[in-house]
């Protein structure tokens, strides 16, 4: 890992303070100098997609100082270059940087993506191991995913570097079928029958992912008082006509992206113009083979889905989502117990 890398690991750039701190902007780079040692030397910073790279210069005879990057030369000279080196781009960071969780851009984006989905927040449990972060489900308190922070060597790669990966749970069948697929390995540091291991190297896409991470999820839900499983499933009126579907029958199809089982209870939020929980079915069948592709929905499986109730638009909002937790609806995700309480309470 370079001096570049390990300053600024688990950090984002605010272009607004960059600019602000002296970088001048040419086309798609950040470009700052300083002049060093009494103008011997002359620090070249730039950034570009976010990538921080420096360059050292003897302003003397107009060549690249690089001994400063060996380790091994620890004479005083060297080690003066490297300090200036070194705390001109501790303070390019503490100024022009925010602080992120994880080391890289995905890790950094499922986490806020499960953040919005399940309010749940990563939680950093071990000393020892620092870059390593767990989600639970706050009711039941099991864990559906853990992002690491290992050498890509322990997944069976020859490459050695550091990479991040994300473990979900998931079935045995799902499993076998992911690992001949690429950025999928057979769990690290977890029960490889039932755990796998994603790359978060932009590999697998985030919506891939997120799937995945929604039956890993599925399998941390707490059926409280035997009562069934309650899903709050988007609609989007742009791409189908709920109304007309329901004026044929009270039975639709729906996608399945999730391992939501007969008896459950879908609520369907149906987004602008309406932002609302607009209907409320029971799941009558599940897994129905399916296969539609177009632009950027595809669809595999379907489920068949029978209207019990209909709600004016407004009384389940997004605003009042929100009030329960739910910041984002974009898949199918878990009733909070909290809010299946108040609709049930607003039902009688």
């Amino acid at each position: 890992m370079t001096i570049e890398e390990e300053i600024f690991k688990k950090t984002k750039i605010d272009l607004n303070k960059i600019l602000k701190y002296g970088f001048k902007k040419e086309k798609s780079l950040y470009k700052y100098s300083k002049n060093i040692m009494n103008d011997s030397f002359r620090i070249d910073v730039e950034i570009d997609n976010g990538k921080v790279k420096g360059k050292v210069y003897d302003l003397s005879f107009g060549d690249e100082y690089t001994n400063f990057r060996i380790e091994d030369n620890i004479g005083s000279f060297v080690g003066q270059v490297r300090d200036e080196f070194n705390n001109l781009l501790k303070d390019i960071k503490n100024n022009c940087f925010t602080k992120e969780d994880f080391i890289y851009n995905q890790s950094n984006r499922i986490a806020k993506a499960i953040n919005e989905k399940y309010g749940d927040e990563p939680e950093f449990e071990w000393e020892k191991f620092s870059g390593y972060a767990t989600f639970r489900n706050k009711d039941s308190r099991k864990w559906y995913g853990i992002i690491m922070n290992i050498d890509k060597s322990k997944l069976g790669e020859s490459l050695s570097r550091e990479v991040e990966v994300i473990d979900i749970k998931l079935e045995k069948n799902e499993i076998e079928d992911l690992l001949k697929q690429k950025g999928f390995y057979p769990a690290y540091h977890m029960n490889k029958k039932s755990w796998i291991t994603i790359i978060l190297d932009d590999t697998v896409p985030d919506e891939r992912i997120m799937e995945l991470i929604d039956k890993s999820y599925s399998y941390t839900v707490v059926n409280k008082n035997n009562a069934k499983n309650e899903w709050i499933v988007p609609a989007n009126p742009k791409y189908f006509d709920i109304e007309k579907a329901l004026k044929e029958s009270n039975i639709i199809r729906w996608k399945q992206s999730t391992d939501i089982k007969v008896d459950d209870i879908v609520y369907l939020y149906v987004a602008s113009p309406y932002s609302s929980i607009m209907y409320k079915f029971k799941v009558v069948e599940v897994n129905i083979p399916y296969e539609y592709k177009e632009n950027r929905l595809k669809i595999k499986r379907v489920m068949r889905i029978n209207l019990i109730k209909r709600y004016e638009k407004g009384k389940l909002s997004f605003e009042k989502l929100k009030e329960f937790g739910i910041n984002a609806v974009r898949g199918p995700r878990y009733m909070p117990l909290p809010l299946s309480e108040y609709i049930n309470k607003i039902e009688k």
